[in-house]
This record gives structure tokens, sequence and C-alpha cells, in this order.
């Protein structure tokens, strides 16, 4: 995949099958949509577009917004479009000077710029200045502009009955089952290890601290998550909790994993979590003794789920 940063593309692309979106998750419906951009490139000897914009649309548009989380990173992103076979993705800077561009300017810039051959969207698309575009206008413009149209039809969509915001409020629930299903593959965030208080090596089970590196990545719902953890290019299974730790002190909000069957130095690394089930609430235990007992069933269950797929 060839990644190009605004459309002053040097390459001349053959006729160019593109979609726009922000693609967040790059969930099962963002992929039907790729689907049908593939197939009418090999029916049009072209090549796929996909443009999507960095920052996210509304930390521009509503800066003292500060309930915006994300499904994936651009970094994610990258990785799971490629995956899905785009050919090119095209990432526009998105300020407000371009907010204002009109629905008509924006579609006549792709056509200038791509010589746009077929523009796919979805059956709801708007877009332009305050979404002042419908489906509507672009068969107009496609009509003036000479380009194909192609909208996805709503039952091809609604059939699947799943949208980034689903996903989103899963997440915040801890259903990390659906929230998987939905996006066809392990929902996982990155971060870097940092020094925490050591306290559960006292117990037996000693934890690495994560550090999300991306403020606007969503951390799912407190509780305890059996995990892959991807560390130095390999994978290993373990546990994860998110939480106050009620037991111990229940003041500063973490991240902590134990990973089993590796006992050495982690401060500093980079450790990717795959989230794939999740056992149980955050709660507290009336001792260290009874939070040990439950640590030790909770090691139980994680491994039945990752290694034979019994979950609940």
């Amino acid at each position: 995949m060839k990644i190009h940063q605004g459309l002053d593309i040097a390459i001349q692309i053959p006729n160019p099958i593109v979609t726009t979106g922000t693609f967040d998750g790059v969930h099962v419906g963002h992929r039907k949509i790729i689907q049908h951009l593939r197939s009418l490139a090999r029916e049009n000897n072209g090549e796929t577009v996909l443009i999507t914009f960095e920052p996210h649309p509304r930390l521009v548009l509503f800066p003292d917004d500060n309930g915006l989380v994300l499904l994936s990173t651009m970094d994610e992103k990258k990785k799971l479009l490629e995956e899905a076979g785009i050919d090119h993705l095209i990432i526009i800077p998105f300020t407000k000077e371009f907010s204002r561009i009109s629905s008509f300017d924006w579609i006549q810039m792709l056509v200038d710029k791509l010589h746009l051959h077929t523009l796919i969207i979805g059956y709801d698309h708007h877009f332009g200045r305050n979404r002042e575009g419908s489906i509507e206008q672009l068969k107009e413009y496609s009509k003036e502009l000479e380009f194909n149209l192609v909208e996805i039809p709503a039952q091809d969509i609604d059939h699947i009955k799943v949208s980034s915001t689903k996903i989103r409020e899963a997440l915040k629930l801890g259903d990390v089952r659906s929230a998987n299903n939905f996006l066809q593959y392990p929902y996982s965030f990155t971060g870097t290890v940092v020094e925490g208080d050591k306290r559960g090596r006292t117990i037996g089970y000693p934890t690495a601290n994560i550090r999300i590196h991306d403020p606007l990545k969503l951390v799912p719902a407190d509780g305890v998550y059996a995990v892959n953890a991807i560390l130095d290019n390999k994978s290993y299974q373990g546990m994860l909790n998110i939480g106050l730790r009620p037991t111990v002190d229940g003041k500063k909000h973490t991240i902590e994993v134990h990973i089993f069957n590796l006992d050495q130095d982690l401060y500093g690394k980079t450790i990717t979590l795959q989230l794939m089930s999740r056992i149980r609430n955050e709660q507290k235990f009336e001792s260290i003794e009874a939070l040990k007992r439950q640590l030790d069933k909770d090691a139980q269950d994680a491994m039945k789920c990752l290694n034979y797929d019994f979950c609940d």
C-alpha cells in the first residue's frame, strides 16, 4: 500500500476507485465498502484509493469536546487498511480551512487531482462544508464532472448492523467478545511498560504497568481480561487488570498485565495487548489472601479462555 500526504500525488493512479471516511477501527462494515472498491478496481483495471483525515475532524470542529475516543490510531489504521487490500491511502490534513470547502469544490478537487474514475459511498454519506453534500448532489456532480458514482445500498450495510459507535459502546461496557466480532480481529492497544509499585510480585503475580501511547485510544471498561501480549515480535498469554485496584489502594487508575511464564525486566519496552475476553468486574476483596485466591482463579479462567475458548 502506498501512503500519500494530501492530494498532490506525484504519480498517476490508473483509474482510481475512491472512497472517503474516517474508517475508525476498519470494522466489518468498512470492509464491505473495501470489497466493493477492490471488485470495481479489478473490473476497470484500476487501483483502490481510500481517503481519510488527520486529525479526526471532531478534534478540529469541536475542540472543547473531550469525549472523543478512537478504536484505531493512524498507525493501526494504516496496517489494517493494508491488510484489507487498499492500494493507496491518502491522508488529508484536516483543518478549519479544509472544513469550509464546499461539497462541489471537494469533488472538483478529486476530479482534478486524482482524475477520479469512480467514487463509492455509503447510502447515508454527507460531505463538504457543514455536511451539505448529499447523494442527490453527488449524482448531479458525477454527470457534470464525468465520473462514475456507486452508492452502497442501505440493505448491504444495515444487515451487518455494525458501526464504530456501536463497537465503542461495547468496549465501554467491557463486552470485548461483541467488539471483536464486529471488528473481525482482537481489539488491542499499545503502550510502554513503566515502573509500578511492584505489589504484584509480593503475591506471585508480577505485573507490567502500561502507559498507552495515544491519549485518544479507547480503554475498555474496568475489569479483568484474558489477553495476548505481543512483545519483541513474540506472543505471550496473560491476564490484564484495568482499574483502581481497590483492595490495595483504590486511588490511581492503572493498566497492568501479568504475562504467564515470563519473568524478565520489561521497563521501557513497547507492548501490544490483544483483548480476547473479559473475565470479571474489578472488585474489592477483604484481604490480600482473598485477592490472591481470586487471582489464582482468574489465571485458570484466562488460560482456559485463551487455550480452549472456554469463555463466559
